[in-house]
């Protein structure tokens, strides 16, 4: 496997295809089955010139503002500027070289010309004036869209946007929900440090991994002790406080991290049903059950939006985890970074509809637990305080939003929701 080729090749694809990275990844690497070091580099070129798109492009046009690239070339010099910006292991030669000689014979020149005259400058990164042009800044500094980096200034206010897309570029460790019908959270952690991977406990049946691994690869996976699960949503179940025999329903559940964590703290008691609006993503909560040995989870196609009959009034617990537009999780998905918030504006009305039929779901005395992956408040604060003006049967017990720069976890919301009366 060339590395550097395939890397280009499938960024190439990506943008042409607007196929999601992950999934261009996992099928190259399916495809090459590359040795251990291939592998480190080309996943390494690939999401980091996705990551820093923005930066790499204001760097190329500094130099080709009377020739633009196209779209193929443009991702080669990408590849070629990243490794000069961001790789300390490779000689500068050696990338350009490299990148030259993948280049197609009318292009070569051209790429060697604008590989040099970027050291020459260098490696100066072309930034706008941080005062006079604070959204241009930021999106060429953090490589963030320009839409996105006005929403945010217009939130939070510049110096928490510029904490918030630093820690949009750093690498989140994998956090892990240990699985205590099998395990203990003091076997599991011993079993991965003696392979390697030492991790430390977090929240009350959690593991923090000190370094990025391959999941599958981990010690336990195959026996099912554990899953993957940021600790800011590991604590929303936490809080929802599913306890063993109750009935449990998971209307937005895909891929069902929530529910097998609920299933777990029930000690695989009770009942628990998993809808989503897909029916094709339902097997991927059917394989993680029976994964974990989970055998109280049952799966329905639904949306979350329509109600459900035979639920009405008799839910223990409620887990609404709305569907959202993910800027809390930046750093896990790259494409997010030049996602316009414009098109999320429509979400407020879905979680709000999809909010008031699930509390028809919730019993007496029963505990509903709204959340997202978001840092904006018009989907999170606004759509609970909204329905909570509208049902004083219902009373807010716990409401916590996270961020990354400050929390070091998911920027993630929840809220939990009690219904008067009754005992759950």
């Amino acid at each position: 496997m060339n590395a550097r080729k395939c890397a280009w090749e499938v960024l190439c694809r990506m943008e042409k295809a607007g196929q999601y990275s992950n999934l261009a990844v996992d099928a190259a690497l399916r495809k090459a089955d590359p040795e251990a070091a291939d592998r480190a580099l080309f996943t390494a070129l690939v999401y980091g010139v996705i990551e820093k798109k923005l930066t790499l492009d204001a760097c190329i046009d500094r130099f080709t503002k009377e020739n633009k690239p196209d779209p193929q070339v443009r991702n080669l010099l990408r590849l070629g500027i990243y490794q000069l910006l961001y790789f300390d292991k490779i000689p500068d030669h050696a990338a350009v070289n490299e990148t030259v000689a993948l280049a197609p014979r009318r292009a070569a020149g051209y790429v060697n010309a604008i590989l040099r005259n970027f050291l020459r400058s260098g490696k100066q990164i072309p930034l706008p004036d941080g005062k006079t042009d604070p959204v241009g800044y930021c999106a060429v500094f953090y490589s963030v869209g320009r839409d996105l980096c006005a929403r945010l200034i217009s939130e939070f206010g510049i110096e928490k946007t510029k904490a918030l897309l630093a820690a949009s570029g750093e690498k989140p460790g994998v956090c892990l929900f240990v699985n205590t019908l099998r395990t203990t959270v003091a076997d599991l952690q011993n079993a991965l440090g003696a392979a390697g991977y030492p991790a430390e406990p977090v929240g009350d049946r959690g593991l923090k991994l000190s370094q990025n691994a391959p999941v599958t690869a981990l010690p336990g996976f195959a026996e099912g002790w554990f899953f993957v699960q940021d600790i800011a949503s590991q604590n929303c179940v936490r809080a929802l406080d599913p306890r063993p025999g109750m009935k449990l329903i998971d209307v937005c559940s895909c891929p069902g991290s929530k529910s097998f964590g609920a299933a777990i703290r029930m000690e695989n008691t009770g009942e628990i049903l998993c809808c989503d609006l897909h029916a094709s993503k339902l097997p991927l909560v059917e394989k993680g059950a029976a994964r974990l040995g989970i055998s109280i989870i049952e799966t329905k196609e639904r949306d979350a939006r329509n109600i459900l009959p035979e639920w009405v009034g008799k839910a223990d617990r409620v887990i609404c985890d709305v569907p959202c537009s993910g800027f809390g999780v930046i750093a896990k998905k790259p494409e997010l970074r030049y996602k316009n918030p414009a098109e999320s504006v429509g979400l407020p009305i879905i979680q709000a509809a999809i909010l008031e039929t699930s509390s028809a779901l919730v019993a007496p005395g029963g505990k509903l637990g709204y959340s997202t992956c978001t840092i904006l408040s018009a989907e999170n604060r606004s759509v609970v305080a909204d329905f909570l003006q509208g049902h004083p049967d219902f009373s807010l017990i716990e409401e916590k939003q996270t961020y990354p720069d400050t929390d070091g976890v998911d920027g993630f919301y929840y809220a939990i929701l009690q219904r008067t009366g009754g005992n759950p």
